[in-house]
């Protein structure tokens, strides 16, 4: 480092991210969500459009 730290100051080195989680941290919680809201509206699509909760192969 070309200037010198004032005393009580401390260097800072931020790691890299070294794993693919780590690259797309922020990420993964958008796309379980987005995963959550696509699959409740499929189950509730295919509820209305059948117009009977009950698998086929139960009844």
């Amino acid at each position: 480092m070309s200037e010198e730290l004032k005393t009580g100051e401390t260097a800072v080195r931020h790691h890299k991210n070294r794993h693919l989680y780590e690259r797309f941290e922020g990420l993964i919680g958008v796309l379980m969500v987005a995963a959550i809201v696509v699959l409740a509206i499929g189950l509730i699509y295919g509820v209305v459009t059948t117009g009977d909760s009950t698998p086929a192969w139960m009844r």
